[in-house]
């Protein structure tokens, strides 16, 4: 079994034919996927915004968890890809009746699926999945367990990109339940290869991974003073749901120390940007003033979000297809 994280992604030649993690990835590539994401948002902004790269394509959103945003933006990216969408409600599906994750994806490619869009509380999942379905299929990671969501990422790449100009030289602070954020981890891998100047994570002992500054980061125990001179200030939310034992000794003493407020805002550099993955716990980690202030970029986030899936699931198809004539044109070769 291939457990490479970044190899599994890539065809032979280096292009994307899934996308599971942040991890490994070339800068090349990444920017890659920025720049088709810039190319994909002019189409937005049309009175038809559907383009045919995945017409007579079949996408499947697989969520084992519940999703709002993620979900909804995936399917709005396939759509306007022109591919055929098949959502399958998990809650209401054969799983729920005893059949194992195997079968219920053999079926799905049973019925001519070409790619799976994941979302599972598991770590690994879309990996695991990677390795066992068909060549064929492609697989975008939507968020597994506490290991990665790299989507969103990159998405946040493409905010800082279109809104400080360049994600290198940058100071980013990430801020809050970092123990439990697939999305910290797979930010902190982009923007080191983006080449950011410096990423802070920041939060209470209880929150931090005690191995974090080995992903390249600088661990911060103090807001006040991560916030000097940062560019970037990304909040997250606290993931209760995934807490098994008391982290905080409350919600307000967390926001006491570690909300985003205007005052602690202001020791930020004057031009620095706020963002947040949503969703939002206004008064846990960041105030209502702040996040619907101007140096807020929440919204674009979610704008943003739409092009992103789409330039990931354009080239991974894409990847697939040049894989799949690769394949067909060595078995030509080796008949004759």
């Amino acid at each position: 079994m291939n457990t490479d994280p970044s190899q599994i992604q890539l065809t032979a030649d280096g292009r994307l034919k899934h996308f599971l993690t942040t991890e490994g990835l070339s800068k090349d590539l990444l920017t890659e996927i920025l720049d088709t994401a810039d190319s994909f948002i002019s189409t937005q902004e049309r009175s038809v915004k559907k383009v045919p790269l995945l017409r007579g394509k079949t996408v499947a959103n697989l969520f084992f968890e519940n999703s709002t945003r993620t979900r909804s933006t995936f399917e709005l990216a396939a759509k306007r890809l022109s591919a055929d969408i098949l959502n399958l409600d998990i809650q209401r599906s054969a799983t729920s009746k005893g059949e194992t994750l195997m079968d219920t994806l053999w079926n799905l490619e049973a019925m001519y699926s070409d790619m799976f869009v994941v979302r599972h509380a598991d770590s690994g999942a879309a990996h695991f999945i990677a390795e066992h379905v068909t060549p064929n299929v492609a697989i975008i990671n939507a968020g597994d367990g506490r290991h990665a969501h790299p989507t969103q990422a990159m998405l946040d790449m493409l905010t800082i990109r279109r809104h400080k100009g360049s994600i290198e030289g940058k100071v980013v602070a990430i801020v809050g339940d970092i123990l439990h954020s697939r999305v910290a981890r797979s930010q902190i891998h982009a923007l080191n290869t983006l080449g950011a100047a410096e990423v802070r994570v920041v939060g209470p002992a209880t929150l931090l991974p005690r191995d974090i500054e080995a992903l390249g980061c600088k661990a911060y125990y103090d807001f006040n003073l991560a916030l000097r001179d940062c560019d970037v200030v990304i909040m997250l939310r606290l993931q209760k749901e995934r807490m098994q034992n008391a982290l905080l000794p409350s919600e307000s003493e967390f926001f006491k120390l570690y909300g985003l407020t205007t005052e602690k805002l202001a020791l930020a550099n004057p031009d620095a940007i706020v963002m947040h993955p949503g969703p939002i716990n206004r008064g846990v980690e960041i105030e209502s003033a702040v996040a619907d202030g101007p140096q807020s970029v929440i919204l674009n986030q979610v704008s943003y979000g739409i092009a992103v899936r789409m330039a990931v699931m354009a080239m991974a198809m894409s990847g697939q297809q040049s894989e799949q004539q690769a394949e067909q044109q060595a078995k030509g070769e080796t008949e004759a």
